[in-house]
């Protein structure tokens, strides 16, 4: 198990340009399974989730090249549906969250999937049960063997139809959407996902050769054709990484540019860490952020106390509620963080209560913030991430800590953030990998 020690306490300066989004390229790479023609996709992030869905794909029989850092090229000329029988099959795809978006893709094509409960972080209760809804609602016929593998098939074609999906689930809407191409006649999906990377991958599927209208709504009109061709596909920066190093910046009183955002995409994410008394400048698509020795928490306007929740899109995102967290607490003020889609991911205050953070951790979805207004350094201790979200932002307390912090499990973190601790440390920080 590796680890990263850290010296805090040192203020950061320069600056960093974010990796291509995970949450886009578990989709996107998924959807080179939809035609036998060749897909090049760039700006790919070099992460471990991202990396073990290629290796799937590429056991799959899909044949892959890379042409570039960050740019592949793929082609799922011969898939190997044996393939899908075989342990190997089993242990890979149950050990990556990521490898349920091929459910679709597969269904539409070949008529037929399979796959074992997939794993991923343990935040709470991640059911799968949109996504099945949509796709029997298409034709499918699902068959559950015990607890954790589904199969699914279809006799013949899929079949378009009208659906209102029960939550509006961003892989969910993904892996209908997928099927829903291939599938004959018309197919309304109402409570549709419209994040940025749903879009994203809406814009690709019509490059192929997909019919699809209203993308960015939240009701999707997808008109099936026969086949879909290659396309060539550059993906956003990843919000995620863009908001944590905003973070950073101000947990560290740093001066960070933070290139290439693509800012008009990351719809509540500025204004949120404006709310926490967080500077931030637009210079073109680049966000500055100058240091800060003091930022100060704004209140509503009848004086009471912020709230900061997530939500689905266009609402803030659920993954920086943890950077918003830690971020808060060597704020001027008080927050309330609302966790309201996840019941565990809260489940890492105690490590920063134990550095010195105020802390009041309410319910499983509710914890309060104190902040300490940097008149009291939080201290290093020994902690382990228990999930990506979180585990980056421990690295952020650490990083603003009196002393050394040792953080266990960093291979959590590096499922999700590109050689965090190298780029990291080319802005003055001080992380040793052991």
């Amino acid at each position: 198990m590796a680890a990263f020690e850290v010296r805090g306490g040192k203020q950061l300066r320069g600056e960093i340009t974010p990796q291509g989004a995970k949450n886009e390229a578990l989709q996107i790479l998924c959807a080179v399974l939809l035609t036998p023609e060749p897909v090049t996709i760039s700006n790919i992030p070099d992460i471990r989730d991202v990396n073990k869905l290629i290796e799937l794909l590429r056991d799959m029989g899909v044949k892959v090249g890379k042409l570039a850092s960050d740019t592949y090229v793929f082609q799922a000329e011969n898939v190997n549906l044996d393939y899908l029988d075989t342990p190997e099959f089993v242990a890979q795809a149950g050990a990556l969250r990521g490898s349920v978006m091929i459910l679709g893709p597969m269904l539409a094509r070949y008529g037929r999937c399979q796959l074992p409960k997939p794993g991923g972080d343990k935040i709470g209760r991640r059911p799968m049960d949109t996504h099945f809804l949509g796709l029997e609602k298409l034709g499918g016929k699902l068959t559950l063997e015990g607890l954790d593998f589904y199969r699914i098939k279809v006799e013949g074609k899929l079949t378009g139809t009208h659906m209102l999906l029960d939550e509006a689930s961003v892989t969910g809407t993904a892996n209908i959407l997928m099927a829903a191409v291939l599938a004959e006649g018309t197919t309304t999906i109402y409570n549709a996902a419209c994040e940025p990377y749903l879009q994203q991958l809406c814009r690709m599927l019509v490059r192929m050769g997909a019919r699809i209208q209203g993308i960015g709504s939240n009701l999707l009109t997808i008109e099936g054709v026969d086949r879909l061709g290659g396309t060539e596909h550059r993906m956003l920066p990843d919000m995620i990484e863009i908001g944590s190093f905003i973070g950073l910046a101000a947990m560290t009183g740093s001066e960070i540019t933070i290139k290439d955002c693509q800012i008009p995409e990351l719809g509540l994410i500025p204004d949120t860490f404006r709310k926490l008394g967080i500077q931030l400048d637009f210079r073109g698509d680049d966000i500055y952020i100058p240091a800060q020795q003091h930022y100060e928490i704004a209140t509503y306007l009848d004086g009471s106390i912020l709230t900061v929740s997530d939500h689905t899109w266009p609402g803030f995102t659920p993954d920086l509620l943890s950077i918003v967290l830690v971020v808060a607490c060597q704020a001027k003020g008080t927050v309330l963080i609302h966790q309201k889609m996840f019941e565990s991911r809260l489940f890492f205050v105690d490590k920063l209560i134990d550095m010195g953070a105020q802390i009041i951790l309410c319910d499983p979805h509710r914890a309060t913030v104190i902040g300490l207004d940097q008149q009291k350094q939080l201290h290093g201790i020994t902690m382990t991430s228990p999930d990506i979200r979180a585990g980056v932002a421990l690295l952020i307390a650490a990083l603003s800590a009196e002393g050394k912090s040792t953080i266990l499990n960093v291979e959590q973190i590096d499922r999700g953030y590109q050689f965090i601790d190298q780029r990291l440390n080319a802005l003055g920080a001080e992380i040793r990998r052991v």
